[in-house]
């Protein structure tokens, strides 16, 4: 099924998620919606992503027509039953890449998909496994931009594929857009939607 007919809106501001949405289609408009992030206290890393996707996606809704097919994502990365968000500094970063080395921890990335009033979200998980690290190699790494912008204080497919010895699961929902599964759930969600 082509989907050059739909107009995809992608409810993100993500250089990463653009670039992989459009494996899918090349009919993307990119929207980024501003909504309140804040987490309810006690929330579990899967739950998180997939509310914090669905928020964007309400966000989205509110700026967008109802024939637009809006989709939405967040990813955070979970060590110890810690959720890690986006670095605020370089401390914060140093203590993040502390805590992932030599454990592995869990990437998990919500994913919302709404048309015509209809909406679904579905979440991805994959297992990531880090070298241990010398301060060294932390602080040649969070001395570069990399870590900034990227939840756990890193990205997989720059400079911190030299901390990863290994991942189980889909490498693309590390990057922050799990590409092969959100194609499915369209293909499913659309045809259920007609």
């Amino acid at each position: 099924m082509s989907f050059e007919n739909i107009k995809i809106v992608l409810a993100s501001a993500s250089p990463r998620r653009k670039e992989l949405i459009s494996l899918i289609s090349d009919n993307v408009e990119i929207r980024p919606a501003e909504c309140d992030e804040t987490l309810p206290d006690g929330i579990g890393a899967k739950e998180a992503v997939e509310y914090l996707s669905k928020i964007k996606n309400d966000a989205a809704k509110a700026i967008s027509a109802d024939d637009e097919l809006i989709i939405s994502a967040d990813t955070v990365v979970a060590v110890s039953n810690e959720i890690l968000g986006k670095p605020a500094d370089k401390e914060d970063a140093r203590r993040m890449i502390n805590l992932l080395s030599g454990k592995t921890h869990q990437v998990y990335t919500g994913v919302t998909l709404s048309l015509k009033g209809k909406s679904i979200t579905f979440s991805e998980k994959t297992d990531v496994t880090f070298f241990p690290l010398s301060d060294e190699e932390i602080e040649e790494y969070i001395s570069s931009n990399e870590p900034y912008d990227k939840a756990g204080a890193y990205g997989i497919q720059g400079k911190a594929s030299l901390l990863v010895e290994g991942i189980n699961g889909d490498y693309f929902n590390v990057v922050g857009f799990p590409v092969a599964r959100v194609k499915r759930e369209l293909l499913k969600f659309l045809k259920n939607t007609n």
